[in-house]
């Protein structure tokens, strides 16, 4: 059986059929007329308590089912409930967004049961789990990397997964969020200049500008379009800024450094938003270059 989370919730079965899914049903529906779950949890009846378990479950009610589930798990491990009663307290958990406990349920029966019936889909979960906790990427990524390192570990598994798509999907989605916060860090670097100079990348914010747009660009070679356009003109920006205040010593070879990176731009970005502010960089670098003392250039 495979448990999704409601509304959508469908029971897929190998060998359960209509008849064997009558007393389940019917335990729901007594339930729901009944209320009785006060009662329930004072039961000693621990069979009786993870049907209910499971008739909430299906109802969507998933804290009555998680707390009657987590009051089972010690008596059922074990037995021939013991598998399913884990994994259910896992998607319990998850369908009720308590995604730190559902990815640790799940990470627990992988450990538990490495070769159980569910023990795809509890991989793929606790990954998804992780990704659904993954902060804004103003904030520190440590889970967002942990997230994609369990989705590639989980393609690893089960290569020929059928939920390999979806898994890839979240991989990306999770490489732009990365991207996305070291877009926000090269801004912020850009936006400092001169005001806040930056030992870690030689004294100045511009020079971090550069590095952290370049290494973006280099360790995410896949990342949308759009934000690799922002990252490079970043650099463009930050190395032109760089040239018009260095000291005369370093300041027609950061010029030519800056044109050379306009051609790069203009080749990976030939339709760019950002070309007619390239282009204005590049007239005044090559202006700058032209007007320059002969006693300043250096080949």
């Amino acid at each position: 059986m495979l448990y999704l989370c409601a509304p959508n919730m469908r029971v897929h079965t190998r060998r359960m059929n209509k008849t064997s899914l009558t007393p389940l049903v019917a335990l729901l529906l007594m339930l729901t007329s009944c209320g009785e779950y006060s009662q329930l949890q004072k039961t000693s009846d621990y069979e009786y308590k993870y049907e209910a378990a499971k008739a909430y479950f299906m109802e969507g009610k998933y804290t009555k089912a998680s707390t009657l589930l987590y009051d089972v798990l010690a008596t059922m491990k074990g037995t021939s409930y013991g598998e399913e009663s884990l994994f259910l307290t896992a998607m319990s958990e998850f369908c009720n967004k308590n995604y730190d406990m559902a990815h640790q349920d799940f990470k627990k029966y992988c450990q538990t049961y490495p070769k159980g019936v569910y023990v795809e889909q509890a991989y793929y979960h606790s990954a998804l789990s992780l990704f659904n906790q993954t902060p804004d990427p103003r904030l520190d990524q440590s889970s967002t990397m942990e997230a994609m390192q369990e989705f590639q570990s989980f393609l690893d598994r089960y290569p020929y997964t059928t939920l390999r798509g979806k898994t890839q999907e979240m991989i990306f989605q999770l490489q732009d969020k990365l991207v996305e916060k070291e877009c926000l860090s090269a801004q912020l670097y850009y936006n400092l200049g001169t005001y806040l100079l930056n030992s870690l990348y030689g004294g100045s914010n511009y020079e971090a500008c550069v590095v952290t747009a370049q290494n973006a660009l280099r360790e995410y070679p896949y990342a949308a379009a759009e934000k690799r356009e922002l990252l490079s003109i970043l650099v463009l920006r930050a190395k032109y800024q760089l040239a018009s205040k260095s000291v005369i010593e370093k300041r027609i070879e950061r010029y030519r450094d800056t044109i050379d990176e306009y051609y790069a731009f203009e080749n990976d970005f030939p339709e760019s938003k950002y070309l007619k502010e390239a282009k204005d960089i590049l007239r005044q670098s090559e202006k700058a270059v032209k007007g320059a003392k002969v006693e300043d250039i250096k080949d």
